[in-house]
């Protein structure tokens, strides 16, 4: 077996000849032989957009309560650690290892993805260190997710896109269908999409699912300071607005307090605890501020409904220079959607190729942002981390520098940032 955290992330890797293949058998096989049957309650969150960010609020309001709160995300920015952690804390390589050890004895020929095996390391992580509750973000739809062999005390689907169509379908309406495939009969589903697909509510009807939807059941009224909450029976006023930046964050938050509300039988949540959280909550690559003059961002927007965020959040703040994106993408996305969405935000692009088997090259995003913009200022790179520091070069200090594109995009340009810290 492998001695160490980055040799077994290596031989899981190689484990399946596909990084994503879709289907419960597997994963389920390999859980019950492991014994995995948590008693503690367990939050689900999917969305195209937004989970990352529910799963930090649900966890850092958990942990703010005094709860144990074991989280498992991805994909990961710098360090698989990242994707395990117990109240905010990243687990170590060695805890890390003994869980895959763990999978890897109740697996015997059983083929599982990265993402399957990482999905049973966590839980059985989670089960040692007897957490009082654990959230499971989504790593793709919902229905035949990994995370979706383990049953739910509450369900959440943040929103609803075009993402990820070769594997969840092209429409709004299939894609719902998928993601809906997290609710459970007679435990509560929450949808903080505004306009959700049919999908979505035909799917909690048929099996009895307690559907909650945003605008409908609870709602957000917010003024520049602070935001209300208010629910059928229940209402906090003047709550502090969420660390993370960005006003569809309180789509997220609202979500988050429904959530919240609907396990209260199981785990009382003061709302003290619940300012603390949304204060102190923090999540790398979303909007992420790193220096000033010039200001450096850092955010993952990698679809065109992310990247419209961004568009409002960039317009938003304040800024008097010129914006330079560092632009990198995977080929199998939106690039077009994701062009138009920020087109009026980008005074120049710096692009480059990804470092990645999927990546697109950086003479295609030329090409596709010159369809878009035809007078677009851009600069191509064969490395994202030349272009940053070209635009670093070009950049005066009113000027701000924003990374986007993908996971892989702003991971190199943080590794870079970080290295240059520690010198």
């Amino acid at each position: 077996m492998p001695t160490n955290l980055a040799a077994w992330l290596d031989y899981i890797e190689a484990l399946h000849p596909k990084s994503i293949a879709m289907g419960l058998d597997r994963v389920n096989e390999v859980k019950q032989r492991l014994n995995l049957n948590p008693q503690f309650p367990i939050l689900i969150v999917a969305g195209t957009n937004g989970k990352g960010s529910t799963c930090a609020m649900l966890e850092h309001i958990y942990s703010a309560a005094g709860y144990r709160v074991g989280t498992y995300s991805s994909p990961h920015l710098l360090r698989y650690n990242e994707r395990v952690r117990l109240n905010s804390q990243e687990v170590s390589d060695e805890d890390l290892v003994k869980a895959f050890v763990a999978v890897e004895q109740a697996r015997q020929d059983t083929e599982l993805t990265y993402f399957e095996y990482g999905t049973l390391a966590a839980v059985w992580h989670f089960m040692q260190k007897q957490v009082d509750v654990a959230i499971l973000e989504v790593g793709l739809g919902g229905r035949l997710d990994a995370v979706n062999v383990f049953e739910a005390d509450c369900t959440v689907v943040t929103s609803i896109d075009l993402d990820h169509m070769e594997f969840l379908g092209n429409t709004r309406e299939c894609i719902g269908a998928e993601k809906a495939g997290i609710f459970r009969t007679n435990i509560p589903a929450i949808c903080g999409d505004e306009n959700p697909p049919h999908s979505i509510i035909e799917y909690a009807n048929k099996i009895g699912a307690p559907l909650k939807l945003i605008g409908r059941d609870f709602k957000v009224e917010h003024d520049a300071t602070s935001w209300t909450y208010r629910a059928s029976q229940y209402s906090i006023e003047r709550i502090p607005m969420p660390a993370l930046i960005g006003d569809f964050q309180l789509n997220n938050a609202a979500c988050v307090l429904t959530a919240i509300q609907s396990l209260q039988h199981l785990l009382s949540v003061q709302v003290d605890a619940i300012e603390t959280g949304l204060k102190t909550v923090k999540l790398a690559g979303r909007f992420q501020s790193w220096s000033n003059n010039p200001d450096i961002i850092l955010d993952v927007a990698h679809n065109p409904h992310a990247a419209k965020s961004l568009a409002i959040n960039l317009k938003q703040s304040r800024h008097q220079g010129k914006t330079i994106a560092v632009f990198a993408m995977l080929a199998d996305k939106d690039i077009t959607g994701v062009i138009q969405a920020l087109s009026g935000e980008i005074d120049a692009w710096y692009v480059a190729t990804i470092d990645n088997v999927r990546g697109s090259s950086a003479s295609s995003l030329s090409k596709l942002i010159v369809d878009t913009l035809p007078s677009a200022e851009i600069k191509i790179f064969n490395q994202v981390v030349d272009a940053f520091h070209q635009a670093c070069i070009d950049a005066n200090e009113n000027d701000r520098i924003i990374t986007l594109g993908s996971f892989f995009t702003v991971a190199e340009v943080m590794q870079d940032l970080q290295t240059k810290k520690t010198k």
